[in-house]
């Protein structure tokens, strides 16, 4: 009787569920394990078969450990907030939540069609309230929260507001708002409370900010840079425009070191390490003021005077626009600074409004209309393109006093640096490139300097020319000189700079966590206070942590209002009456609440934590469970997710460390990038000219093809089997193609299609749904097939026609067990027999390398060394108990339903073979005692010999001589000489 998986895998599926076979022990001195994957969002397409890819090799690796005797913890969970739910809300009026339910519901059933060892449990999802409720906690907990650079470390907003106190900006290092003014202890004293409050904004660790940001008027919402592809909204392909928005903020940057020293510490592939790396963008430079050059006089030159233009730098280094103020530059090249000859600023640049002369207004503002339209990844990616605009102002070369004009153009970001770019065209061939088009100067500034009238030279080599103050200085005499003289007069200074940017932390939607924010209106500043208190109309308060969660409310409709405010502006009587104050009696509303929500990013920044204690109501997790689990120990998930999920983790994680809440610094020990499976695609062939509304279809099989013009035409891959086309079915699902078609075939009666890899999806018809498979061939076979695919970091092409051979396997294991009697029936054959040293040497060396494999997450490895060993099992008749127990073992991780099957009918209790033990690998059992000597004959082998391991070469000599078929080649000759290699080979020469 054969196996009957679909029976088999059921039952125990429903076994484990009944059972909660894979809870972790709650008090054990077993060490911990943790093993996760990057939890999904459950689309409405569901799972196609490249999706559990990681899911089997992080359900191999829980299941080896627990083998292994460790206390594993495997959860699951969904990040079940998003903007396709969103976008299904806005066509059918339905709650996105019902639509999300909906998704999950196929989701669950998938993966536990696979048999994956979750602990369903734990289970978490990001739109439930009971979770979201700590993603706004710890919202509240970085707004409540500043980075003191002297310490290192993020801390309470008190600390900061004592040192204000006492010294007032006097001795705090503190990652703020570069804006954020200084002052004494006693101005600081005689803010009122709600002034103090304000000025506190600029150095918590979320904050309200103007940004440039992803702005899709479609979509109504923000998008995060990986959400904008060639200008349009990846979902929906809507255009998406750079547009200057307030919006919350994370203060990233303040980690920016820590994120990158903490790339040394843990196991992750180099080349996503180098993402991340090149996403902060460290570079150590100098920040420069360039005076603006006073307006130029009618019918005249600027007549800029240079000298009262850097005195008003020198005096104030953030001076009135109004009254000649300055561009500021970061350059990591300060010593090019003689060779500038011009500037661009990026076209979202704050002074670009106040530069634009009447005379370049109209080219001015239609340059930044287009540049509008295109994302930040586009601008940075088009380095062919060359375009700008010249504003009509100009600012002055703060070391040599030149006139420079000011330029616009798309190749600088605004939010990158200071968003302006001092151009020396002989260094940086994109200015080069520039400075050529619009026939601007280009100033040798290195007598190593070659060819700059054809590109531009970047060296450092040589000494300076044409550079005042520096000219005969090395590249380094240079820049430490230069450095000084600015700093000396005020103008620069010497500064590490980061290509990271704070992180845009709100989104203009309905689906996503609320912000836990209401906003009081700020009472008017008294004159003669601090210059730089921000002068906001409302300022923003945390909810009282009693009323967590903030709960989505009910709105009519999932669209921002008709006057452009957010979905939650929909929400009749949303509003928030904070808790009456001790002995106060301050209004208390109710106030307006934040009507952003939160980004995708924000539930995924922290929710391996929840797993630990997900049923916790009093905190994210207990420290009992966090200091038992402490981080994960091994994250299988998508390179895609580099310089977003696996970034704001880390700076989560780290934050949550700062304030002593969690012990390591890192989330995630060890991460592995699965590689892609890709499609097969199948095609018809139609010939052209045919399939029109006066002819009908001709389809040629793909044999049959030869010269003719044909168009191929993708057909579902789930109708092609073996490359043959299911005629009749095609007919049933594509009666638009299919209609009055004729079909030229092989002589044989088939019809052969064509086949190519590309990406799996559903325009292409090439999604293999996983369901189906199992279904056929079931969940042991499809995990084994996806492993034994390649390497697990590797793309590779899905093609159902290869899984034929997994599934003969399973079905040869099975019968090591059973075998048909006279009757039909199936009979068991196990034996208590003692094995033999053949059978042992076989079992072990399987031991070896499962445990090997598994242990360097070489899985496709394993699954052929299982194959191997089933076949010589079959070949040696082995149906022993010692040595099928301990094959059922190391088979389990892989495939587990056929062995927990197997595991109870060799008499052991039903469903325990997770509590069992990895057998032990034994390398006396894989020493030789003989070997196997190949006999050449004048360089030939024309037979073998079988000799101990110990025994002497002149014995091997002389038996090989005496040797019957040796005899027969050396045809009563003396041999010239005998070499004999130990455990290599004889060599008699005639």
């Amino acid at each position: 009787m054969e196996y009957n998986h679909r029976q088999t895998e059921q039952k125990w599926q429903r076994f484990w569920d009944d059972h909660h076979t894979y809870q972790p022990e709650t008090h054990t001195n077993k060490p911990k394990y943790y093993v996760l994957d990057m939890f999904p969002y459950p689309s409405g397409a569901g799972l196609h078969v490249g999706h559990p890819l990681g899911y089997i090799a992080s359900d191999i690796v829980s299941r080896y450990k627990r083998l292994k005797g460790y206390n594993v913890l495997h959860p699951m969970g969904f990040d079940s907030f998003g903007l396709p739910a969103e976008q299904y809300a806005i066509q059918t009026g339905q709650h996105p939540a019902a639509f999300t339910e909906q998704n999950l519901v196929r989701y669950i059933h998938q993966l536990k069609n696979i048999g994956f060892s979750y602990d369903w449990t734990r289970e978490v999802r990001t739109s439930d309230p009971s979770f979201y409720k700590w993603t706004q906690w710890i919202f509240m907990e970085l707004f409540r929260s500043w980075y003191n650079k002297e310490t290192d470390r993020a801390e309470p907003i008190e600390t900061l507001t004592a040192k204000f106190a006492a010294n007032g900006t006097t001795g705090v290092l503190a990652a703020c708002d570069d804006d954020a003014p200084a002052f004494t202890a006693d101005e600081w004293n005689a803010m009122s409370e709600q002034e103090q409050y304000a000025m506190t904004l600029k150095y918590r660790l979320t904050f309200l900010a103007d940004a440039v940001v992803n702005w899709c008027p479609a979509l109504g919402t923000v998008l995060a840079n990986d959400e904008v592809k060639d200008g349009v909204s990846e979902r929906g392909g809507y255009p998406v425009e750079q547009k200057l928005m307030r919006q919350w903020m994370m203060r990233i940057t303040a980690y920016a070191d820590r994120l990158l020293t903490g790339l040394d510490t843990i196991d992750w592939t180099e080349s996503l390490k180098e993402q991340q790396r090149n996403w902060i963008g460290k570079s150590v430079g100098a920040s420069v003021k360039f005076p603006l050059a006073p307006p130029a006089p009618k019918g005249g030159a600027s007549g800029a005077k240079v000298a009262d233009a850097l005195a008003v730098v020198a005096a104030n280094m953030t001076p009135p626009l109004g009254t000649g103020g300055a561009i500021e530059v970061f350059t990591t090249r300060i010593d090019t600074i003689y060779g500038v000859t011009f500037m661009v600023l990026a076209p979202e640049h704050e002074l670009v409004s106040e530069l634009t002369t009447p005379e370049q207004r109209e080219a001015v503002e239609a340059y930044v209309n287009a540049a509008k339209m295109r994302s930040e990844r586009d601008r940075m990616a088009d380095t062919k393109t060359v375009s700008g605009v010249f504003t009509g102002s100009y600012c002055i070369n703060p070391v040599s006093g030149d006139e420079v004009p000011i330029y616009l153009a798309d190749y600088v970001l605004a939010g990158y640096g200071t968003g302006a770019v001092m151009a020396v065209p002989s260094g940086d061939q994109r200015d080069w490139t520039f400075a050529t088009h619009f026939g601007l100067p280009i100033i040798p500034i290195l007598d190593a300097q070659k060819d700059i009238d054809k590109q531009a030279d970047n060296t450092k080599e040589g000494h300076y020319i044409n550079s005042g103050i520096i000219n005969g200085l090395t590249y380094k005499e240079a820049t430490a000189t230069l450095i000084a003289w600015l700093e000396e007069r005020g103008l620069g200074r010497g500064k590490v700079n980061f290509r990271m940017r704070d992180a845009v932390f709100s989104r203009q939607r309905y689906w996503g966590e609320p912000v836990p924010v209401y906003f009081k209106p700020s009472p008017p500043a008294p004159k003669g206070g601090v210059s730089g208190v921000p002068s906001l109309n409302q300022l923003p308060y945390l909810i009282d942590e009693s009323d967590l969660p903030l709960e989505l409310p009910s709105v009519d409709k999932y669209l921002p209002t008709e006057t452009g405010e957010p979905p939650l502006a929909r929400a009749e009587g949303w509003k928030y009456s904070p808790p009456a104050p001790k002995g106060g009696d301050d209004l208390q509303g109710p106030y307006e609440y934040e009507l952003s929500t939160m980004p995708g990013w924000a539930g995924s920044s922290w929710y391996w934590y929840r797993y630990m204690d997900p049923h916790n109501d009093q905190a994210f997790a207990s420290k009992q469970a966090i200091d038992y689990w402490q981080n994960v120990d091994l994250y299988i998930g998508g390179t895609e997710h580099a310089t977003g999920h696996l970034l704001y983790s880390r700076f989560w994680n780290k934050f949550l460390k700062d304030r002593g809440y969690v012990p390591q610094e890192e989330p995630f020990k060890k991460l592995i990038n699965q590689g892609m499976i890709q499609g097969r695609s199948n095609f018809l062939y139609r010939l052209k000219g045919t399939g029109t509304a006066e002819k009908a279809p001709v389809f040629i099989s793909l044999n049959l093809v030869g010269d003719q013009e044909v168009t191929p035409i993708h057909v579902d891959v789930n109708i092609v089997e073996n490359d043959v086309l299911d005629i009749e079915a095609f007919k049933k699902q594509r009666p638009d193609l299919a209609e009055n078609a004729e079909f030229i075939l092989e002589p044989d009666g088939r019809y052969v299609v064509g086949a190519e890899v590309e990406k799996m999806s559903k325009s292409k018809f090439n999604v293999v749904n996983p369901d189906d498979i199992v279904d056929k061939y079931g969940a042991d076979v499809l995990r084994l097939y996806e492993m034994f695919l390649g390497p697990l970091e590797q793309a590779k092409p899905w093609n159902t026609n290869g899984i034929d051979g997994v599934h003969r396997f399973i079905r040869k294991f099975w019968r090591l067990f059973y075998k048909d009697n006279a009757a039909g029936e199936s009979e068991w054959i196990v034996t208590n027999e003692q094995p033999t040293p053949a059978e042992l040497k076989v079992l072990h060396r399987t031991i070896q390398k499962a445990e090997s494999d598994i242990e360097a997450y070489s899985f496709n490895t394993s699954v052929s060394a299982f194959m191997v060993c089933v076949n010589e099992l079959t070949a040696l008749n082995c149906h022993k108990r010692a040595i099928l127990q301990d094959l059922v073992l190391i088979l389990s991780p892989y495939a587990p339903h056929i062995t927990e099957e197997l595991w109870a009918a060799l008499g052991n209790e039903p469903g325990t073979i997770s509590k069992a033990s990895f057998p032990v690998f034994n390398p006396n059992y894989l020493v030789e005692d003989a070997f196997e000597y190949p006999i050449q004959i004048n360089g030939k082998v024309r037979t073998t010999i079988s000799f101990a391991i110990d025994r002497a070469p002149s014995e091997i000599e002389k038996e090989v001589l005496a040797d019957e078929i040796v005899q027969k080649w050396l045809d009563g000759k003396s041999p010239k000489k005998v070499v004999v290699v130990p455990k290599r080979i004889v060599n008699v020469v005639i």
